[in-house]
Formats: C-alpha cells, structure tokens, sequence
C-alpha cells in the first residue's frame, strides 16, 4: 500500500512553511498553477479503500484537474484537522459535485464537505493523530476548538490549595482546641489548690486563734499558749523618772505584729522581782538600784518575754516629746494643780474633762500626779494615757520619727538606738491612730506576786508569756494595819516593804487611830526581822516586841500617826 504521508507522493510538491507547538516543521503542498509539471491522476484503488490525500479521486476523470483545496498561507499556523471541506469533483461536469468516498459509498446527493488537507511532515515525524469521530462544521461566527490544539495544562492548584488551607485550618482548629483544654486544667489545678489554701490556712488561723472546738482556749489550756506564743511581738520597756520628786513608773510598749495591735502595759512598782543574788526586791527598787540592765532581765524571767530596750524618759524628756508633736489630746480624770503655783487655791493647771488639750509641761504634770489617798496604780494609769496620747500625734513615716526621737538629743541605753526606736515609735502610732491600741494594767497582789488572772489576760494574751514570781515563802511575812487615819500610807507602807525584800500582807485599816505604832513578833527568831521592819519602815527600834501575830505572817504591824513615810525612803 502506497504511504500518503511520502513527500513527493503522486508528484506533488511540498514547502516548509513553519513549526507546530511541538517544535515540529510543517509542510503545505504547492498548488498545480505553480507546478511546470501536469496533474497526476491517482491510481484507481479497485477495492474501494480511502486515500488520504488532500483531494478527490474520480475513476472517470477526463483529464479535469480537480479543485485546488484552499491553504492557509500563514507561516506559523499549526495543523488544524477541521479546515474549510474543499469542493467535490465533478466527473460529468454537470455542476454537481459529488464527492468521493474513500471508503467505497457514495453521496446519496447534495454536495458533500472535501476531504481535509493533510500536512505533510518529515518521514522521521510522527503522524498525526486520526479522528475518531467525524468533523463537525462550527457553526457560523463560532470557532471550534479541539483539544489537541493546545499544549497540555496541569490540573489547577487552586483546589488543592484550598484543601491544603483546609487541613490546615482544621488542624489549627483542634491544636487550639487542645491548647484550651490544657488551659482549662492548668486553671482548674491553680484554682483547686488556691482553695486548699485559703481552707487550710482558714483552719490554720482558727487553731491559731484557739476558736477550733476541742482545742480553744476554753477547752484546752496547751493548745491556748501555743497559740499566743507563736504570736510574734516587739516589746520595749519605758521608765519615766520623775526628776522633780523622786520616783519612777513603768510601762511596756507592745508591738504585736501578727495580730496587729499595740498594748501598754502598765507595770506596778510593788510587782515583786528576784535580784542577783536571788533576793526579792520591787520593780521601783530595781530600777534605782539595779538600773536598766539588771531590771530588764528581771522582768524577763518574770513575765516569761522578751524585752528587746529599755526607754529611760525623764519628766523633762517628755515634757520636750509632748511639745514635738505638737501637744496632746486625751480625757483628763483628776484636776492636776499647777506644780510651780505658790498661792493656795489656785487655778488647776489640768482641768478634768474629755478631750483636753495638753501641752509638754501639762502632760508631764498629769503623768505624774498622784492624789492624796490613791494608789500608785492610779498614777500610773495617768501615765499611761499620756504615753497614748503622744503616739497617737506622733508621725507614722520611720524617718520622720526617727528624727523627732534625734531632736530630744536623749542618750539612749544600748542596744537601743535612735533609729530602733523611731522606727519601733512609728509602728505604734499606726496602729493608735487606726485604733488598734489599748492599755492594760498587770495586775498584782499585795505582796507584789501575779495572780492567775494576770497570768491568764495579760501576760499570756498580750506578753505570749507565762507568770513566774518569785517564792513568795522563802521572804520574811509582814501584815500591815493602818492607824494613822490616812489611808494612802497603806499604800506606802507596802511599796517600803516590798522594795526591802519583805512579803506585804495587808491586814485592813484600824477602827481609831493610834498615836503610836507598833511592831510584833511571836516567835524568837523572828526578832531581828521585826527589827528590821522598824529600819525600813522608819519606826524607831523601840517600837517592836513581843506578843501576837496576825495569821500566816511572820511580823505584824500597826501604823500610828508616829508614822511619816517620807522618812521612810
């Protein structure tokens, strides 16, 4: 079989005309007007099969050249298997043109589309692709397009990409989903152990209040003291020195810091201490004989605390404090006379009432003053009030206290220093400014020891200590009656006794006064110790014999209007 793709086939003539898609060249066949040389026929193919060539083979031809099919004359076309159906030929000439079969069936009439031109290629090349299905003529102003026209396009990403962005977003999504639950447990484990916290620390506050049923204070005396001791407290101890008439009181500032709050807490000087050499004495005697030091760690081992200074405030120290701060504002009991008034009947220099205003020299008056007949306790007590009263008005800035303690140019007792105590000062007034602050006296009995009650409130709420006086049995027993018809030498007869080492009993007032006072022993060897009493108390020697006793004392005393308690000092 003849191969229609040999150039030159039939004596036809082809040129290059260009290159396909595909880098390939392109051949056209050259029209017969063109050639020197006539038309061929082509050979008549008895079994009818198709000759793919460009034209029509008519097996009657006379010698009529067919028509020369239309050729795109563009360079650079590709192949187009769809170009314009060339004219049939016309064997009778009659004006019809009836197209060849290729495949042996002829026209049933009307013109039939020409076989498509096929371009001719190098016999290297491969052949172009046959259709498969017959060509369609595109309808009018539409052009056909086939698929082979075109070079191979990847499949868009666009999709893939949004699949991508899809799995993406999805995984995003769950590792955010799980971060938040990790979040959510993290903040459920925080919150759990933040209300472990607050609970155990509830309980823990509650045991440490001693409010716990089964372990307060009203039902378990341990539990109680633990509590107050784990307290943690700044004490000091002041002592005012009263430079015009003799005399000392004594106080303990206190800085509880676990509970926030202040306390003074008023020191008897009857409260009995043991010295040195393991002898009983007073407070008011320690402090003249002993001085601070010595006296510090007396009442360390009696109130069971910790005093970490000694404050020695003489009466012209604080009359200086008082004016520092700009005067005082408290609630007088007493009317206090002036101390520097030489007319009788003078106006009182501090006038009772509340909220008086005191200046330095007013304060130190109040402080010290001491009506006929009273107590030292209610001395005391005025002192007290004052010492609030300066804290109140006192700066709560550290620096600038510690600068109004530097301004009174006071020598302190070591290890206290000026900045210790400003700073401890400031503290204070905080706390009396807010109102938490109050004054407590400790309460003692007659012959200077601490009862239970003093050891229950005062020493153990407010110290975190525990009472311990000195044995009372081991000091010589004296019982005191007044005769005198002055009740307040009761009272100094038994600060006398007290800081001489003796056990004070009182044995109430007498019915009448005696002029004379008397001194008794029973037992012999209790002369010289009833002699002894005379010398402290003033009496003259001559005044003690022998004969009764009041009970559970060793010396019995009656004190006549012989009896002048100033000598007695």
């Amino acid at each position: 079989m003849n191969d229609r793709y040999d150039a030159g086939y039939g004596g036809d003539q082809y040129e290059l005309v260009g290159y396909d898609e595909y880098n390939q060249p392109v051949y056209r066949q050259v029209p017969a007007q063109q050639t020197q040389q006539p038309p061929q026929q082509q050979p008549y193919d008895p079994y009818g099969q198709q000759q793919q060539q460009g034209y029509a083979y008519d097996p009657y031809a006379t010698g009529t050249q067919q028509q020369t099919p239309d050729y795109d004359t563009g360079a650079q076309q590709a192949y187009d298997s769809r170009q314009t159906p060339q004219a049939g030929y016309d064997p009778y000439a009659t004006g019809t043109t009836t197209a060849y079969d290729p495949y042996g069936q002829t026209a049933t009439g009307g013109q039939q589309p020409r076989v498509a031109e096929q371009t001719a290629y190098i016999p290297q090349q491969a052949g172009p692709a046959e259709e498969t299905e017959a060509p369609k003529t595109p309808e009018a102003g539409e052009r056909d397009y086939r698929t082979e026209q075109f070079a191979f396009v990847e499949e868009p990403t666009d999709d893939s990409e949004d699949v991508i962005d899809w799995l993406n977003f999805t995984e995003n999504r769950t590792e955010r989903r799980e971060e938040a639950k990790r979040r959510a447990r993290g903040r459920m484990v925080a919150l759990v152990v933040a209300l472990a916290l607050v609970v155990s620390g509830g309980v823990g506050y509650l045991w440490y209040a001693g409010k716990i049923p089964g372990v307060s204070s009203s039902d378990s005396k341990t539990g109680t003291t633990t509590a107050a001791g784990a307290q943690n407290r700044d004490v000091i101890v002041v002592h005012l020195h009263n430079t015009a008439k003799g005399g000392t009181s004594s106080v303990l500032l206190v800085d509880n810091t676990t509970l926030k709050q202040g306390t003074t807490v008023l020191l008897p000087n009857s409260l009995a201490l043991t010295d040195d050499d393991g002898n009983t004495t007073t407070l008011a005697k320690s402090v003249d004989d002993d001085g601070t030091s010595g006296t510090v760690d007396q009442l360390n081992t009696v109130l069971g605390t910790d005093i970490e200074g000694t404050w020695r405030l003489d009466t012209p120290y604080l009359q200086n404090l008082v004016d520092l701060v700009g005067n005082i504002d408290i609630d007088t009991n007493a009317d206090v006379p002036d101390p520097a008034a030489t007319k009788k009947g003078a106006a009182p220099l501090v006038h009772k009432g509340k909220d008086q205003t005191l200046s330095g020299k007013m304060a130190v008056a109040y402080a010290t003053y001491r009506a006929s007949g009273e107590s030292q306790n209610a001395q005391l007590e005025r002192f007290g009030q004052v010492m609030q009263g300066v804290l109140r008005q006192l700066t709560s800035d550290p620096t600038a206290a510690t600068t109004t303690v530097q301004t009174l140019a006071q020598i302190l007792d070591p290890p206290l220093t000026d900045k210790d105590l400003g700073t401890f000062l400031a503290k204070l007034a905080d706390l009396a400014k807010s109102g938490a602050y109050k004054t407590a006296l400790l309460p003692v009995q007659n012959d200077g020891t601490l009862t239970a009650q003093a050891s229950a409130g005062v020493v153990k709420d407010v110290l975190g200590g525990t009472a311990k006086s000195p044995d009372a049995g081991s000091a010589v027993r004296v019982a005191v009656q007044n005769a005198t018809g002055v009740k307040d030498d009761t009272e100094k007869a038994r600060v006398v006794l007290l800081n001489g080492g003796f056990t004070f009993l009182e044995a109430g007032t007498a019915s009448a006064a005696s002029a004379k006072s008397k001194i008794t022993y029973s037992d012999a060897a209790d002369k010289e110790n009833a002699t002894e009493v005379a010398k402290t108390l003033g009496l003259p020697t001559s005044t003690v014999t022998k004969g009764t006793v009041s009970a559970n004392a060793d010396v019995s005393v009656v004190l006549g209007e012989d009896y002048k308690p100033s000598s007695a000092s």
